[in-house]
């Protein structure tokens, strides 16, 4: 499958079954988010694997997973994430969406259905998981098998601005 067919092939999937992702599954989408690019490569992500009932049970306290089996709270690590020296922003946002993407689509070509979350209580979310104060929760990304009707890879024809409507050449 060509990289254009995959990212057409992904959606986001609100309607999980109860299968477990295997372990080996798990770790393949773990790997990909490893070896996604960050900015002067300082790797700033720190991922926590949410897949046992209790854990769960705390994540659905702070955000819909959908029944999702598994979860990855994807975090940022501010006192390692690189900052721009003219203006001292922080990508560790960037980063850490850039690595969520990197293992959502790794998970679509596993079969897998994905959702990527930023819609939590961050409060909670660091109090249940006992974050430290210097991790940041960005992303969540609910992962199982989807219970769901397949959607058409076609429907970004539709669904989609044109590039005219979103890419300018040279100057806007």
């Amino acid at each position: 499958m060509s990289f254009l067919e995959l990212a057409k092939k992904r959606s986001s999937i609100r309607k999980y079954g109860p299968k477990k992702v295997d372990e080996g599954k798990l770790q393949k989408i773990l790997e990909a988010g490893r070896i996604a690019p960050t900015g002067a490569n300082t790797q700033p992500q720190r991922i926590l694997v949410i897949r046992e009932k209790e854990g769960l049970e705390k994540l659905a306290k702070g955000a819909n997973v959908y029944g999702a089996p598994l979860a990855l709270i994807i975090c940022a690590d501010h006192s390692v994430s690189w900052k721009r020296p003219h203006d001292g922003k922080d990508i560790a946002e960037i980063d850490a969406s850039i690595v969520t993407d990197h293992m959502m689509l790794q998970a679509t070509e596993l079969e897998l259905g994905t959702c990527w979350i930023c819609y939590f209580n961050e409060k909670i979310i660091r109090d249940e998981f006992k974050l430290p104060d210097n991790f940041e929760p960005l992303n969540i990304l609910a992962i199982g098998y989807s219970a769901s009707e397949p959607v058409s890879s076609e429907r970004h024809s539709t669904l989609r601005k044109s590039i005219d409507n979103t890419v300018w050449y040279e100057t806007f």
